[in-house]
């Protein structure tokens, strides 16, 4: 695995990555180098999923998962650079919610703007009880650009989502919970060993057929029924002819646990 300026990566166990947000300094803001480094990070891990089962993403410290874009670096910015910075942006959150690989966001605490619009792009949210998030982008003059506009809604309805993002209203991990945002809250001192040991029950579980099942509960969400069942045994007919299927259905006969390989 490569070293990255503003990440922090880790093997956690064998088969589980943890990326940590690593510019504690600025509540680690998104800035230009952020984005190169996650595009990279995940381009990588999309090109090659074997390098990893189950991907922990948080941030380093207990104040910030992130605190958005780093408007510090944003002072003074042309048009031109402000857009040229917004595609490193946008291509960054595709290769993150394109990641055939289930990934995790154990968020840790304030997740504002493109910190909670990272943390909806992962398949699910873990937070800690002291968390908050916010989309404020329209209290700057701007918009969410990075899925929030879309994510959001799929989460929480499209009447919530209208009032969080028209507002720029803040809330807690608890309202983020009630609201179906995020999965679970967590004690802080608990959030990372609750996100590893689920974690660990994805990294145990067929990796290939992980992946087929992601890939067909993301991309069929917005399908009808009917396109979803199709895209569903496209992917499941993927499995049949797997090592890994004939592993699992011994293993079970043989009443062991099954060791799978992903292939």
């Amino acid at each position: 695995m490569d070293s990255f300026e503003t990440l922090q990566t880790q093997s956690l166990d064998t088969d589980i990555l943890q990326v940590r947000l690593n510019r504690p300094e600025a509540a680690n803001a998104l800035n230009t180098r952020m984005g190169r480094d996650l595009l990279a990070l995940f381009s990588g891990l999309n090109a090659d999923p074997r390098q990893a089962r189950c991907i922990i993403l948080s941030g380093t410290g207990e104040r910030a998962f992130c605190a958005g874009g780093d408007l510090k670096e944003r002072n003074g910015m042309t048009d031109a650079q402000w857009q040229d910075q917004h595609l490193i942006f946008e291509q960054m959150i595709r290769a993150i919610i394109d990641c055939p690989i289930p990934v995790i966001a154990a968020v840790n605490g304030a997740a504002y703007g493109g910190g909670l619009e990272i943390a909806l792009g992962c398949d699910f949210i873990y937070a800690s009880r002291t968390a908050r998030f916010a989309l404020t982008e329209v209290t700057l003059g701007i918009m969410p650009g990075c899925g929030g506009t879309q994510n959001l809604p799929r989460a929480v309805g499209e009447r919530r989502a209208k009032e969080l993002i028209m507002s720029g209203t803040a809330f807690s991990a608890d309202e983020a919970l009630q609201w179906d945002l995020v999965n679970r809250v967590c004690e802080p001192d608990k959030l990372l060993g609750d996100a590893l040991e689920t974690a660990r029950k994805i990294a145990g579980n067929g990796p290939v057929a992980v992946r087929q099942a992601k890939h067909a509960i993301h991309y069929g969400f917005d399908l009808s029924l009917a396109n979803g069942m199709l895209l569903e045994i496209q992917a499941y007919n993927r499995l049949p002819p797997t090592q890994d299927r004939r592993e699992g259905i011994l293993a079970f006969n043989e009443k062991r646990r099954p060791v799978f390989k992903g292939d």
